[in-house]
């Protein structure tokens, strides 16, 4: 009788199947493996929600992908999206859903305050509200070679402060053998946008286009060009030695080619795992005749958009899934064991109680030089449209540099030129002009 009781009870209230929750995202290889992870933990805890990640390329070919499933009505509620391309995705009003609005309209805590201002400063509107989430999120840091610098003559233990510093360090590194002193990946985004913020120096008029669509790219100033020239100079007798774009100089470096490399925070695993030297850490270098510097560095990385026009119980679930990545334990084992930043001061907090920067020496560098001073207009990151496009445009003309084909000045008001035209064309094509 009970065992008929409870079969009827069953047919009248059928279990209810879990609510599945797209995330489209561009992590692969072992950043993927964390992905899922983070995934089958939340879909562990309970079983109204099942977040279901899909890896769907690049950065670039994630967006693509998730703007031509928009128009077909097939797009995911949850797509994961770089830096770069925050202005891009804000002009898109229709499409996506603020995430301050979402937390707020399903009631789930969230506090903005909590994460780190270089974090939250860089995807937020201009009264602070968080658009999207803020997911992985990196800074340049200096990396250098302790083995060569003992063998140079160089104090192992102390890396390069100062540009002056890396000069004469890479310098003595040339003397002693190695085939190039310095070198950086990311190019635009370490030699032109970072070393403007950590100078307190502007990319862009209007707060770097935090202020509107109308701002003009102005990085082409005395300071910014003396930079650039220097390294040419440098690149002369391979005291500096442009590699490439992208990560490009980072197999250099860990080949034991560069003595002294300047990249992302988060190849800090690669970098470790694949060098046959020991690896020391410092931030990044800065001119002390400028004054306010050093400032702070800004991020690079990705944050979790949401998209609209997906079923109500689906926006419940984002809430909830967001709540889940805010709690100080995620964040922390996320930032242990990618090397992305915490990105909010209760999981930095954490992982310091739980001994994790004793036990990995250099980890705690990028977390300090992003939160060395509260930003500024110029240093809480870059909200320019196209600004894909625009980094290019700044390549091309770095490189015209590095070979000896123009001055640095004509390269920087050439990029300024040329970025200023795709900045109108995308100002044109906004619904907010």
């Amino acid at each position: 009788m009970q065992l008929a009781a409870a079969a009827a009870l069953l047919l009248v209230s059928p279990a209810q199947a879990a609510t599945d929750v797209m995330w489209w995202h561009a992590m692969s290889g072992e950043l993927g493996k964390q992905v899922e992870k983070l995934a089958a933990d939340f879909n562990a805890l309970q079983s109204d929600y099942r977040i279901v990640p899909v890896y769907k390329g690049n950065y670039t070919e994630t967006v693509t992908a998730a703007i031509f499933a928009f128009r077909s009505r097939t797009q995911p509620a949850i797509v994961q999206v770089n830096e770069i391309a925050t202005a891009t995705m804000m002009a898109a009003r229709g499409a996506i859903y603020p995430v301050f609005e979402l937390m707020r309209d399903q009631s789930e805590a969230f506090t903005p305050s909590a994460y780190l201002p270089a974090v939250a400063g860089y995807y937020a509107d201009v009264d602070g509200n968080l658009l999207s989430f803020p997911f992985n999120a990196s800074t340049p840091i200096l990396y250098y070679n302790k083995d060569m610098f003992r063998s140079a003559g160089l104090d192992p233990h102390v890396p390069p402060k100062t540009w002056a510093d890396v000069g004469v360090a890479a310098k003595r590194l040339r003397a002693a053998g190695m085939m190039c002193g310095v070198t950086t990946s990311w190019p635009s985004w370490i030699n032109i946008e970072n070393y403007s913020a950590f100078h307190n120096l502007p990319i862009a008029t209007k707060a770097n286009g935090f202020g509107g669509l109308d701002a003009q790219l102005i990085f082409n100033n005395p300071i910014v060009v003396r930079h650039i020239a220097r390294l040419a100079d440098w690149q002369t007798t391979k005291i500096f030695d442009y590699s490439g774009r992208g990560q490009a100089a980072e197999p250099r470096f860990q080949k034991g080619e560069c003595g002294i490399f300047i990249g992302s925070s988060g190849t800090r695993a690669d970098i470790k795992a694949n060098s046959k030297f020991e690896v020391g850490y410092g931030m990044m270098p800065y001119d002390p005749d400028i004054q306010g510097a050093p400032q702070n560095s800004i991020i690079g990385g990705a944050t979790l958009w949401v998209l609209r026009e997906r079923p109500a119980a689906e926006y419940a679930g984002v809430a909830k899934f967001f709540a889940y990545l805010s709690r100080p334990e995620v964040q922390a084992a996320w930032h242990q064991n990618t090397g992305y930043l915490p990105v909010t001061r209760a999981a930095f907090d954490l992982s310091r109680a739980q001994g994790f920067y004793d036990r990995n020496p250099g980890t705690s560098i990028s977390i300090e030089q992003v939160t060395l001073k509260r930003p500024t207009d110029n240093s809480k990151g870059i909200r320019l449209g196209s600004f894909v496009l625009i980094r290019d445009v700044i390549e091309e003309e770095l490189e015209q540099v590095f070979s000896g084909k123009r001055t640095a000045q004509a390269a920087m008001d050439n990029a300024v030129e040329r970025g200023n035209r795709l900045l109108r064309q995308f100002e044109r094509a906004s619904p907010d002009r």
